[in-house]
């Protein structure tokens, strides 16, 4: 990691050092921590890592995701499995905005500034989610669960224009698309607080995807690249999933896509 600067780590290294945690309440405090406003950023920095990444607890144990068991919601371990997954994603969450911060040198400070706020926001939706399941008797680890979205950073560690064309606006957009239906579900099974939580989750992801979308097209100005003609080549070097319907075309809308890229996204279904 790299050096302290005038007594703290730039936000580059903090953000390394909260990726690489694997205690959740450390992780969730160190995230906290991540104010670009009080904290030197010194974006050309070189940072290096040879541990492994990202830092998590021992569980939930990782699975594939077509081995990840389905439930009803009409039973309380049911609403429990589907808080858990949800927590599971807001967790990977944090972890994509830390990966964004320190991988990517040479950025705007404004960039990391960004990313730095997701990360904050993630770790509320996560903390929220958490509370639950502690009153439903469980806990973040109590289920299995899958790895598909820290595989796509993964793939896209040397890239920042890939990271952000296939990772917030492909891979995070789609929770804005599923989070529609799960809410609909959720009223229907009478679960308020999940309701409630999702809708929360909900109106900030908007600006998270509309923050992926912002620093693409800027990636894609830098690099002389047409945003809406590149996406298609990203997705298939870079092996995106296969979208899934129906979209949540107002929230995409918010988010920032074109009228043309969302035509595009439709036809693909």
């Amino acid at each position: 990691m790299s050096e302290p600067i005038n007594g703290q780590l730039e936000l580059r290294g903090l953000a390394l050092a909260a990726l690489l945690q694997s205690d959740i309440q450390a992780k969730l405090l160190q995230v906290q921590q991540l104010v670009s406003e009080t904290t030197v950023c010194e974006p050309a920095l070189v940072l290096a890592c040879n541990q492994p990444l990202p830092g998590r607890p021992a569980t939930p144990e990782l699975i594939t995701p077509l081995k990840v068991p389905r439930r009803s919601l009409a039973s309380p371990q049911g609403r429990a499995a589907l808080i858990h997954a949800l927590a599971h994603i807001e967790f990977n969450a944090i972890n994509l905005a830390l990966d964004a911060i320190w991988r990517f040198p040479n950025m705007p400070l404004k960039y990391y500034a960004d990313w730095a706020f997701v990360a904050r926001e993630e770790a509320l939706h996560f903390q929220l989610l958490q509370n639950y399941l502690q009153d439903l008797n469980s806990h973040y680890g109590a289920f299995q669960a899958h790895d598909g979205l820290w595989a796509m950073v993964e793939r896209t560690t040397g890239d920042v224009l890939a990271r952000m064309a296939l990772v917030p606006r492909t891979l995070e957009a789609r929770g804005l698309d599923a989070s529609k239906i799960m809410l609909a579900k959720l009223k229907q099974a009478g679960d308020e607080r999940a309701a409630s939580i999702v809708e929360r989750i909900l109106h900030d992801e908007i600006r998270h995807v509309a923050i992926g979308n912002i620093w693409y097209r800027f990636c894609c100005e830098q690099q002389n690249k047409d945003p809406e003609g590149i996406f298609a080549q990203l997705c298939e070097q870079y092996k995106a999933p296969k979208l899934r319907g129906p979209l949540n075309l107002d929230a995409r809308r918010q988010a920032g896509f074109t009228e043309t890229e969302l035509t595009y996204l439709q036809n693909s279904l």
